[in-house]
């Protein structure tokens, strides 16, 4: 297939392009390169591969990329909490208004496989199933569910809600929260932790790669739905995070009193929906952990790779 994936430069797309090329299908890459494009590299030597650079809002120059391709993956976003406080006009143009227009430009047989996220359930009592009402307590969660709801009511698509990412990529961060405490585990040898007691979802990046070639090998089951990414057994506290991480990079922990997390996230989710047709993670916190400690004490990061 003929396949374009915006912002694939990213954190998620430096795992996904090498799968999708894998496959055999052709890729272009459409990317501001706001972060650089080192991780693409490799793949330019596959005659399959394309990289544009180019902004997600300039919609004559991406409609132009977008037609001939038989599915968008689409990424490109401003994404998490801090970044997307950085400007706010920025991020309501980047992940909703651009989205719209992305949209508005495809043809009746495009799909869009987009990559929504657990933001927009915020704060929940008991268990988000995908029928959970929407919460979002972020503009990064308010943009990415309005962008969500405008993707399914106006194409043909499959949206993915991921948990929280983590784990290795060409292109790191290291805002994300498991990134960010085992780096901060390791360079400070102490990590504050506001409202421990809430409760994430997690996936390895790898395993998001994965989620999308399972979309496009199961295209007719899945049109039109929305799906939580994740594992029911990767349902864990910030201080059970803390604690995992301690094995592997011995620290002080301190779980403070008094403060709160901008980021108010809190809740535990159900992945029954995908887990039913046969998508299961791979990489449990335990093994991603590891791999990510192994990697930060191994090659020191001038941190271009915070989102902020």
């Amino acid at each position: 297939m003929k396949i374009l994936v915006t912002g694939g430069a990213g954190y998620i797309g430096s795992m996904l392009i090498p799968e999708l090329l894998k496959e055999g299908h052709e890729v272009c890459v459409y990317d501001s390169l706001l972060f650089g494009g080192n991780s693409m590299l490799p793949y330019f030597r596959d005659h399959n591969f394309t990289l544009i650079k180019g902004d997600i809002r300039d919609s004559d120059k991406l409609r132009g990329v977008v037609e001939g391709k038989d599915i968008i993956i689409h990424l490109a976003a401003i994404v998490g909490y801090p970044a997307c406080e950085q400007d706010h006009n920025i991020t309501k143009e980047v992940n909703l208004e651009a989205t719209k227009r992305l949209v508005d430009m495809l043809s009746d047989n495009q799909v869009i496989l987009f990559g929504s996220t657990g933001s927009n359930y915020g704060r929940v009592e008991g268990v988000c199933t995908e029928e959970t009402p929407l919460n979002p307590l972020s503009l990064y969660g308010v943009t990415k569910t309005e962008a969500e709801q405008y993707i399914m009511e106006n194409c043909k698509a499959i949206a993915y809600r991921f948990a929280t990412a983590f784990g290795l990529s060409p292109r790191l961060r290291l805002d994300l929260l498991i990134n960010d405490f085992t780096n901060k585990a390791i360079n400070d040898k102490y990590i504050v932790v506001y409202e421990s007691h809430f409760m994430r979802t997690f996936i390895h990046v790898h395993d998001i790669a994965r989620s999308f070639i399972f979309a496009l090998d199961n295209l007719d089951k899945m049109i039109g739905n929305v799906y939580n990414v994740g594992c029911d057994s990767m349902n864990f506290s910030k201080k059970e995070v803390c604690e995992k991480i301690q094995k592997v990079a011995p620290y002080f922990l301190h779980l403070a009193d008094i403060g709160s997390d901008a980021d108010q996230r809190d809740y535990v989710v159900s992945y029954d929906k995908i887990f039913s047709l046969g998508f299961k993670t791979r990489i449990d916190l335990d093994e991603g952990i590891e791999e990510l400690a192994n990697g930060i004490k191994a090659i020191k990061f001038d941190n271009p790779y915070a989102n902020v």
